[in-house]
């Protein structure tokens, strides 16, 4: 069972959550992981920073240490737009998780799982029933966990995603 903490980032959470980013990099890069990102594009320390900035970014500490870190709002990414959802709701209902990230160091210690019900409290608390989230079609681990935790893959859009070529980009839903 994990013991970490959720709240939301601050500014002195960043080099913490850039770190995360560049050992998943790292893993990918030496094909430990297939995640499906690029050193330099995304996820880059900007995007912690600007999801701080915004209010959005979340974490999971354990023991002082941020194990964990996801961006949890009410923007669907373009790309939804192209996506058969199966609840035609307005986008005021809908809450999305965007690049949960867990330390590769700690992965398979439940820290991901923790961080979904997280979001999906926070969600509830936040008037949302309906949830979105994505992930890159070759990031199998992230859609067995998904798919794990009640999540339906409804669409592969082919797109270019955060400045990333060629991804397909898996579309998963869950109603609350």
């Amino acid at each position: 069972m994990i013991m970490a903490s959720f709240r939301k980032a601050e500014n002195k959470d960043i080099d913490a959550i850039a770190e995360i980013y560049e050992e998943i990099h790292t893993a990918e890069e030496e094909g430990n992981a297939a995640v499906g990102w690029i050193r330099g594009i995304y996820p880059t320390r900007h995007t912690a920073e600007a999801s701080v900035k915004a209010g959005d970014m979340f974490v999971a500490e354990d023991n002082g240490r941020i194990v964990a870190a996801g961006k949890i709002n009410k923007e669907q990414c373009p790309e939804y737009a192209q996506a058969e959802w199966q609840y035609d709701v307005p986008d005021d209902q809908v809450m999305v998780f965007h690049t949960l990230v867990v330390s590769p160091s700690i992965k398979g210690k439940g820290y991901g799982t923790g961080f979904v019900d997280f979001y999906e409290k926070y969600a509830l608390e936040n008037g949302c029933r309906y949830l979105r989230m994505d992930t890159n079609e070759r990031n199998k681990a992230a859609r067995a966990l998904y798919s794990k935790l009640g999540y339906s893959e409804v669409s592969i859009v082919p797109t270019t995603f955060n400045g990333i070529p060629d991804v397909n980009l898996v579309c998963l839903e869950k109603k609350l």
